[in-house]
């Protein structure tokens, strides 16, 4: 039987193939006729459309906020995904979840899952693959405190091989910062970008260090005579849409750390916090967390993929599997 990792996410949805490493990573939407329904593309060339579709097709995301919100798009998207690393093969699979995934988020898992031709499923919260994705050692008796960061999410969680201790899923993410940079860049600049534009300003000049000078110039329309114009944005200029989320999650990060027994509290002044998710490419990011919880901020070398590395890891070791994974 095959064996893949799958993250599913909001913004983009990895596979990792047992035996050849991570097959795929394209983002996790498609264009859908307004008319027929019918799907026309699929993930990156379906990406590169948004805001610039006809009015008679929609870019749909099936999955929000770490959630299956369209099954029926989401079970397409992912056979279309599966028929690009797969062929013909009894596939077993592992899902990399938000921590405290409900059964009912499970449920629309299976289902998806088993329209996309996957025989068998198993689930593994992010946190535990953020901390495998890095090479941590994880046992019963040394507690690890691990974030991951995602488009739609953010998934936080101390625990050992003995289960999670403190945890807790938000929808605050890459998202949030995007939709905000739009309207403080239409309120600084008076000039409407789009979210393509907005993610790939947070991508480029988006900073938490201090007095970073980056810059770079955007595309717009102007929001008074509606037309075409540019701007020099800075790193400084989209501080605050960018620091607002990262400190609300820090402020979450601090009330799970309060939960905590002393002796797995002086646990996680030893070992530090594990960060992954695409948001930690932000510059700074780890300083800034580090700084904020008073403790090393471990940052993976490669923070979009570490936790389909993790769940590779994980569906490759049928001993670590029994330990985490949850079906």
């Amino acid at each position: 039987m095959l064996k893949l990792a799958i993250d599913f996410g909001t913004a983009v949805t990895k596979i990792y193939r047992i035996g050849s490493g991570i097959v795929l990573a394209e983002a996790t939407c498609l264009t859908v006729s307004k008319e027929t329904g019918e799907i026309r593309a699929f993930g990156n060339e379906a990406k590169r459309l948004v805001g610039k579709t006809a009015e008679l097709t929609d870019v749909v995301f099936p999955v929000y906020e770490g959630e299956i919100v369209n099954e029926r798009y989401a079970g397409a998207l992912l056979e279309y995904f599966l028929s690009k690393v797969v062929r013909r093969f009894s596939v077993e699979a592992l899902f990399c979840v938000p921590c405290g995934i409900t059964a009912e988020s499970k449920e629309r898992y299976y289902r998806v899952a088993k329209a996309a031709g996957i025989s068998r499923i198993s689930f593994a919260a992010a946190p535990f693959l953020t901390a495998l994705g890095q090479d941590v050692p994880l046992s019963e008796s040394n507690p690890v405190f691990a974030m991951d960061i995602g488009a739609g999410k953010t998934s936080l969680a101390v625990f050992s091989l003995d289960g999670i201790i403190a945890g807790i899923t938000m929808c605050v993410g890459g998202n949030n910062m995007d939709i905000h940079i739009i309207d403080h860049v239409a309120d600084l600049f008076n000039l409407k970008i789009g979210s393509l534009t907005s993610e790939k300003l947070k991508n480029t000049v988006g900073s938490l260090i201090e007095n970073d000078n980056q810059s770079t110039i955007v595309n717009g329309r102007d929001v008074t005579t509606g037309r075409p114009r540019s701007v020099s944005v800075s790193s400084q200029d989209i501080l605050f849409p960018i620091r607002i989320y990262v400190d609300k999650i820090i402020e979450y990060a601090e009330l799970v750390l309060r939960k905590l027994p002393a002796e797995v509290s002086a646990a996680m002044c030893k070992n530090g916090v594990f960060l992954s998710g695409g948001v930690c490419n932000l510059a700074g990011l780890s300083d800034y967390i580090a700084d904020k919880l008073q403790m090393e901020a471990h940052l993976a070398s490669d923070p979009q993929t570490a936790v389909v590395l993790g769940g590779g890891r994980v569906i490759g070791n049928p001993a670590i599997q029994r330990k985490i994974c949850t079906d």
